[in-house]
């Protein structure tokens, strides 16, 4: 069962440290295995390249702690030090200085290999990029609820998977969507006025925010400081945000929002 964007289950309590509106997880039943297995090799200096690799590590936050294993998708270009990863079980992309963060323990880089897959339909998935979408999750009372977001691009190495966020919950979000589609539970809505980015000057440059740092004020009168990481390809005024106080990635339409 696919369940909505940031539904959490009471299995995640286990996961001390972490608050409810940060965990996602797409499958609450799933348990992470609390031992490292044998056949992992311990990274060592000079540190490798680890993007596209399969990784495994303790998070460990306040008193408990628990195995993690998941994908390294990206390094970030501004800053290298931080790391994009699919973690299994989870939905939404998380994005973690691995060699610096102390909540991190025991990184090891395993021995799986990604199986290789291709887009069944290349076309299809060209065309939704950018799109406004309606996607539909099962809940736990039976009927499906309905969710407003947009596909941003086609997320790297796991490359027939997509990132994609949602008006309500605007994070950076991983799905599959082409299954989604086939089985109905994906639709593109039509393409409106709004969407359709202004045209520009032949040789214009359009300023990008990336690499600069950002101030949040929260409802509570508080503030958030972060960096923009990333400006969306097929949007340009939407960028990825990453918080110094959250280890998700928020997607804002910075055009919109100044």
């Amino acid at each position: 069962m696919k369940s909505p964007p940031g539904h959490r289950d009471t299995a995640d309590a286990g996961h001390a440290g972490v608050s409810a509106n940060m965990m996602k997880k797409k499958n609450p039943h799933k348990k992470h295995k609390s031992s490292l297995g044998p056949t992992t090799k311990v990274l060592s200096q000079p540190r490798r390249n680890i993007v596209g690799c399969r990784i495994q590590h303790i998070w460990k936050d306040g008193g408990g702690h628990v195995v993690w294993k998941g994908t390294v998708l990206d390094q970030v270009p501004v800053n290298p030090s931080l790391y994009l990863i699919k973690y299994d079980g989870f939905d939404c992309v998380y994005g973690l200085e691995l060699h610096k963060d102390e909540r991190v323990q025991g990184l090891e880089v395993l021995p799986d290999r990604l199986a290789k897959s291709r887009l069944t339909d290349v076309s299809l998935a060209d065309a939704m990029i950018g799109k406004a979408v309606e996607h539909m999750f099962e809940t736990e009372e039976g009927p499906k609820e309905e969710w407003r977001g947009m596909v941003l691009a086609r997320a790297p190495i796991m490359t027939t998977w997509f990132y994609i966020t949602y008006e309500k919950d605007p994070v950076l979000y991983m799905y599959q969507l082409l299954d989604d589609y086939k089985e109905g539970d994906l639709r593109i809505m039509p393409d409106s006025n709004d969407s359709v980015p202004a045209e520009r000057e032949p040789g214009e440059v359009v300023d990008s925010l990336v690499g600069k740092q950002v101030e949040y004020a929260k409802e509570d009168g508080g503030k958030r400081t972060g960096m923009v990481i990333h400006q969306v390809e097929a949007k340009p005024s939407v960028y990825f945000i990453k918080f110094d106080d959250d280890f998700l990635i928020y997607v804002y339409d910075l055009v919109k929002t100044s």
